[in-house]
């Protein structure tokens, strides 16, 4: 018997590729000039899929009788329909864990540059305004004492809590599901807005995520309001956002995640109270290395073993 063939639709960490060199046929769809032809030949030979972005649907895995497990390279994994790959006795993998402590940085750092202003006093530097105008003022907000509602309390929400206590900030949560965690918690996302002057987004994206964060969400959070995404950029509603920032009905955002990224919305590049990231939550390259490692990881133990290391959740009951 011949090594496993695995579909690569679109480029990945070129780490993924040469990890799994020795261990599987690798196809690499984009590369080839008929993409079509090539699934249609090898239809009945393509047991995986590696994906790192590519719209994985159920009509796509309906051409690929023969696949039984998709390995996504990230935690997020919006882009492929788990529930009809479970449908299809399909195992989904992703990658957590191993990127939380960078996700989790990052959102700190969004934080403080979003809450004191820090990019905005860097550009004030460079443009010599220091020098000609004096001082840069005095920014409205502060890091202590402020009251964070954390929206999607898992590996990377918890790591965030974990940061944030040593400047005073209280955490709650508003899940699905209760958690035996310290945090007090919140069954409506409205409430708890009411209640925190700081609304940090870790929450999967997705259609029964979209457009959570929504107006009536950003005018309850009121004037004191900062909104940081590290997560997905749909889970909040772009324009009401824009309106919010623009009109004083919250006082700042910290985005390292756009709607329909890599596009920004153009308003959001013109406001002054709208810090910006390129989504580099965990774009590092010990992590990366990481995130591949543990693609292959799934492959591989499925390979070996029919055990994936990390199935998400629409995939449990198929490992179990």
């Amino acid at each position: 018997m011949g090594l496993p063939v695995v579909l690569m639709p679109g480029p990945m960490h070129p780490a993924v590729a040469a990890r799994l060199d020795g261990h599987c046929e690798l196809i690499r769809l984009w590369e080839e000039s008929d993409p079509d032809a090539v699934l249609a030949a090898r239809r009945d030979e393509i047991v995986a899929v590696a994906t790192g972005g590519s719209l994985i649907d159920g009509a796509f895995l309906d051409r690929l009788p023969a696949v039984r497990i998709v390995a996504s390279f990230g935690v997020g994994y919006d882009r492929i329909d788990a529930a009809a790959a479970a449908e299809r006795g399909v195992v989904v993998t992703n990658t957590p864990g191993v990127l939380d402590d960078e996700v989790a940085d990052t959102a700190l750092g969004l934080l403080l540059m979003t809450v004191r202003e820090l990019p905005q006093a860097e550009r004030y530097l460079r443009a010599g305004k220091w020098q000609e105008d004096g001082a840069y003022p005095l920014t409205k907000a502060t890091m202590h004492g402020r009251r964070m509602g954390i929206l999607g309390l898992g590996r990377i929400g918890q790591a965030i809590a974990d940061r944030v206590a040593p400047f005073g900030i209280s955490v709650a949560y508003h899940n699905r599901r209760r958690k035996d965690v310290g945090y007090r918690y919140y069954p409506s996302l409205l409430d708890m807005a009411r209640d925190v002057d700081t609304l940090m987004i870790v929450i999967p994206g997705g259609d029964s995520t979209r457009h959570l964060v929504n107006a009536e969400i950003l005018a309850a959070l009121g004037p004191d309001g900062i909104v940081i995404n590290v997560a997905r950029g749909s889970v909040v509603d772009e324009q009401a956002l824009v309106d919010a920032l623009r009109d004083g009905t919250i006082l700042a955002a910290g985005l390292d995640v756009f709607e329909h990224e890599p596009k920004v919305h153009p308003d959001l590049l013109t406001l002054p109270n709208a810090v910006l990231l390129p989504h580099v939550g965990s774009a590092t390259i010990p992590t990366r290395n990481a995130m591949a490692g543990l693609v292959v990881e799934n492959l591989t133990n499925w390979f070996a073993y029919n055990a994936p290391l990390t199935p998400v959740p629409e995939s449990i009951p198929l490992t179990t």
